[in-house]
């Protein structure tokens, strides 16, 4: 059985404290977001006598309304920049290789792309 638990975390001075709606009573509090997750986890498999693999977790903070438009703001654009990076690389990936099969050298074909010659290298091993 996989158990998904929703931690709401709220700011409360210097700590967070965590509500996890799934289970009704469950309330449970830490300095950092990064140890909602394992906190969580050791107090349901506490309160429902389950081992802690039962259960995941999604770190859901509530913060005020500019916050989490900043917030996500920020995700969608890291989003943009992975995908755009995806395609950087596959097309440097195909240029290279046709670079390669025009019998350019790794040095050339680096300096053609605008990249050092070890990077040019593993482009054309990928």
């Amino acid at each position: 059985m996989n158990m998904e638990l929703t931690a709401n975390c709220r700011r409360s001075g210097n700590w967070w404290a965590i509500e996890v709606p799934e289970l009704p009573g469950l309330f449970t509090q830490t300095r950092r977001l990064d140890q909602v997750e394992a906190m969580v986890k050791d107090a349901a498999a506490l309160m429902l006598d389950e081992p802690e693999a039962t259960f995941s977790v999604t770190v859901a903070p509530l913060l005020d309304e500019a916050t989490s438009r900043a917030l996500t703001t920020a995700r969608q654009a890291r989003q943009r920049l992975q995908a755009t990076q995806a395609e950087a690389s596959a097309a440097s990936r195909a240029a290279a290789a046709q670079l390669a099969a025009q019998g350019l050298t790794v040095r050339d074909i680096g300096v053609a792309l605008g990249l050092s010659y070890q990077r040019a290298a593993k482009l054309l091993a990928a």
